[in-house]
């Protein structure tokens, strides 16, 4: 009996070691996909879906739906992982993600964003419509290969012109609804698109050394920080501008007007703080704020779709 515990004992611990590299595995797999990120944008896609007019699409498939923009999502963040690799290697930030610090190879996360990548692009083309799954792979191509390839290394307006590939799930989630383009949707674009700068800005003023031992040309490492402070302060207004724009056509209520003028004034106020008195600590803060103004816009709109007043 004691023999037969012993051989238990030693074949529990035995395959802790296969637990442990699995889950790490699996961590090392979510960091490159970048998951919370790509949450946040099939959230985006979602509020596009839900004010899509119902045209009789069942709850199943609006969720494959979704779950195909997810996956090309998050096979245009793995190829930004390999891409950025040597990058990523010479920043605090970022030197401890997975392939910068080699605990996956390059072929081997390329490997799995093409596995992925087909299968969201499959699922779009099955379950929603040819043209959501050819501009969600336009969105990848964007993302991927024109920003991180090419913007990023060539202009400090990267995140300017580059923002239009993250800004476009709300647009894919209207058309995986309809299959077909529509106006509204690309107010929610526009959006994501003005809210990008000053939401990257605060993180490049924050870590602007990085960016200078990675020969990134951001911003605040081209033109000085307080440049770059002065064009948060600006886009933050014109921030709040875009998003009344929804109320004025129509698209949404009081519900929505009352909550983006509220985050509105807190994002000018923070930006507003960091031009008159800011440290890295303000940037991270305006930073850390944006991701939560996005999230809670959109919460919004998604509200008062269903409770209109």
């Amino acid at each position: 009996m004691a023999l037969t515990i012993d051989k238990k004992a030693l074949q529990g611990e035995s395959s802790l070691p296969l637990i442990n590299r699995t889950y790490n595995l699996l961590q090392d797999y979510l960091a490159i996909s970048k998951f919370k990120v790509v949450a946040m944008l099939v959230l985006t896609a979602w509020v596009g879906l839900a004010l899509a007019p119902d045209v009789g699409r069942g709850i199943a498939v609006q969720f494959t739906s979704l779950l195909g923009i997810g996956l090309l999502s998050a096979a245009a963040a793995v190829i930004n992982h390999v891409v950025d690799s040597e990058i990523d290697s010479k920043m605090a930030r970022t030197r401890h993600r997975p392939v910068a610090k080699g605990r996956l190879s390059k072929t081997h996360a390329l490997s799995f964003a093409a596995a992925i990548g087909v299968a969201g692009f499959i699922m779009l083309m099955v379950w929603a419509n040819t043209l959501t799954a050819i501009l969600t792979l336009f969105a990848l191509v964007g993302y991927a290969f024109i920003y991180t390839s090419f913007l990023k290394r060539a202009t400090p307006q990267n995140i300017v012109i580059g923002g239009l590939a993250g800004a476009m799930p709300p647009l894919l989630g209207w058309v995986s609804e309809t299959g077909q383009m529509a106006a509204a949707p690309w107010l929610l674009v526009m959006i994501i698109f003005t809210w990008t700068p000053p939401h990257f800005w605060a993180l490049a003023i924050a870590r602007k050394s990085d960016y200078e031992r990675a020969k990134i040309p951001m911003l605040p490492v081209t033109h000085g920080i307080d440049f770059c402070k002065t064009c948060v302060v600006a886009y933050s207004v014109l921030l709040a501008v875009v998003c009344v724009l929804p109320y004025l056509i129509g698209m949404s209520g009081l519900i929505y007007l009352i909550g983006a003028c509220a985050l509105n004034a807190v994002f000018i106020y923070k930006a507003v703080k960091l031009k008159i008195a800011g440290n890295d600590e303000t940037a991270m803060d305006l930073f850390r704020f944006s991701i939560i103004h996005l999230m809670v816009l959109f919460v919004v709109l998604f509200i008062d779709k269903w409770l209109p007043l």
